[in-house]
């Protein structure tokens, strides 16, 4: 009697630990898929405001063009650059343009460029810039042209300017003196505040 209430103890237990593993596995299912659940909702929850983004701006899709034009003291010399969305539609910017210069066969010339900071304005840091179609965005450039007619200096025709993220280059006729090739250039920004 007593092997008989022993054999049914052990399979009562046996039944009870089987049905608590099978009760943590479907509890185990149903939280990984509750996680499921949750990824995909906030996937889901992503997706609208990623479908709303403006794609890059391309090179083909802005026009380069001087603004104001910045001098002083020191032999330091400047520009307002800027990009103008001409596609016909929204697209974004975000960062530095990045600059080159060319001689009068448009070769490419020794140059270097420094973001940040410019000695006319402080650098407003990298935002993303969504350009309506006829939207600008704006950069200040800065150089010194000290060493004008000498080996220090860098005798230009053009300056290349290629807006952030892109393969291509614009080009606008820059007949300037700079110091090394040395060029500093501080972020796309709405409007950059300049200090003479």
């Amino acid at each position: 009697m007593n092997d008989h209430r022993n054999t049914i103890d052990r399979t009562r237990t046996a039944g009870r630990r089987v049905h608590r593993r099978t009760g943590r596995a479907v509890l185990a299912v149903a939280a990984v898929a509750g996680l499921g659940l949750a990824w995909a909702g906030t996937a889901q929850a992503a997706s609208p405001s990623t479908a709303h983004q403006a794609s890059t701006c391309s090179a083909g899709a802005l026009k380069a063009t001087f603004g104001r034009q910045l001098a002083g003291g020191m032999n330091h010399e400047g520009v307002v650059i800027r990009l103008r969305n001409l596609s016909g539609r929204s697209c974004a910017v975000r960062g530095y343009p990045g600059l080159g210069l060319e001689n009068s066969a448009h070769h490419a010339l020794a140059a270097h460029t420094h973001w940040g900071d410019t000695w006319y304005a402080k650098d407003p840091g990298k935002k993303t810039l969504v350009l309506k179609d006829g939207e600008s965005a704006e950069a200040v450039v800065a150089w010194t042209h000290a060493n004008t007619g000498t080996s220090g200096a860098v005798h230009a025709s053009y300056l290349e300017i290629t807006p952030p993220a892109a393969t291509q280059h614009k080009t606008l006729a820059f007949p300037q003196w700079v110091d090394h090739g040395d060029l500093s250039v501080t972020a796309l920004a709405r409007h950059v505040d300049v200090t003479d």
